[in-house]
């Protein structure tokens, strides 16, 4: 863990009523001076990996009654959407374990669990860095993370039967452009439950068609049908669901200065909506289940 402070956090509401978890993996901003130091980036540069300001978007889900996970610590030091050990070996002084994941696409592409570049390919760090470091911060921050997750879907499927874990995530408005309507076409949102291996049809057309009513372009699993936290901890048969939401962050940032724009609090307010809608139809929809675990 980089300095003395967590490197993540509940938001818990003041009853927990709802059937959901939210999480925010790839929102944390807090950088330690020894990260800095190692960095050959600017700490502007090595946000630009950082799903910006996601945690704040979705806050509303507390007031609604589900908790939120969102790590402190961010991206470029650790990604928390990623196995446990996928390591590039290209990265490290020393010989990577034998258990070590080296040969998934996002090791090749750079963005393994300790990434090698930040989102627009630039590297992160001067040199190798220590093998041991590395465990280090998948011991301290990524297992403690995943456990941490885990504790709260399961705390809502012991008491309801069932859970929606939603993952909270934001795009590069460049990365669905291709797949827009044109002219002046844009997708705003994309739905990741890995083709319904991750989360019920259902609840993930809930969720696309009040996305659409309140003026949105929504589209599923194309091109983002979800990580590793929804292949980890979905499963829809056992009453585990997890859905990744992509938002398209030309509505609420300048992308070039990492700055809220004015879209900021009329997309809040929207999620806002989602989650006054969403909640109330879970709990109806994991009731009959909640009485037969009764």
């Amino acid at each position: 863990m980089p300095d003395a402070r967590p490197p993540f956090e509940i938001l818990s509401p003041r009853e927990w009523t709802a059937p959901a978890v939210f999480n925010s993996p790839h929102s944390g901003r807090e950088f330690a001076d020894a990260f800095l130091s190692q960095s050959r980036l600017t700490r502007h540069s090595l946000r630009k990996s950082e799903d910006c300001y996601v945690d704040e978007l979705f806050l509303s889900c507390v007031e609604h009654g589900a908790p939120m996970l969102r790590a402190r610590v961010p991206r470029s030091y650790i990604d928390l959407n990623r196995e446990p050990y996928e390591l590039d070996p290209r990265m490290f002084a020393g010989e990577l374990p034998g258990y070590a994941n080296t040969g998934s696409p996002r090791v090749a592409g750079g963005l393994g669990t300790i990434p090698r570049i930040v989102s627009e390919g630039e590297e992160i760090y001067r040199g190798h860095i220590d093998l041991a470091e590395a465990l280090r911060r998948i011991e301290q921050v990524h297992l403690p993370y995943h456990r941490t997750l885990s504790a709260l879907t399961n705390a809502v499927v012991a008491k309801m039967g069932e859970v929606l874990l939603v993952d909270c995530h934001s795009m590069p408005a460049s990365a669905s452009a291709h797949l827009a309507p044109q002219p002046a076409g844009r997708i705003d949102v994309v739905l990741g439950d890995r083709f319904g291996a991750s989360c019920a049809g259902d609840i993930s057309a809930f969720v696309e068609e009040e996305l659409r009513r309140q003026g949105l372009r929504v589209l599923r699993n194309k091109p983002y049908a979800g990580g590793f936290i929804t292949q980890n901890h979905g499963a829809p048969h056992r009453g585990r669901h997890a859905l990744q939401i992509e938002i398209n962050r030309s509505l609420y940032m300048n992308e070039a200065t990492l700055e809220k724009t004015a879209g900021f609090r009329d997309l809040a307010a929207l999620l806002g909506k989602l989650c006054g809608a969403l909640l109330p139809y879970l709990e109806q929809r994991f009731a009959p289940r909640q009485l037969a675990a009764e």
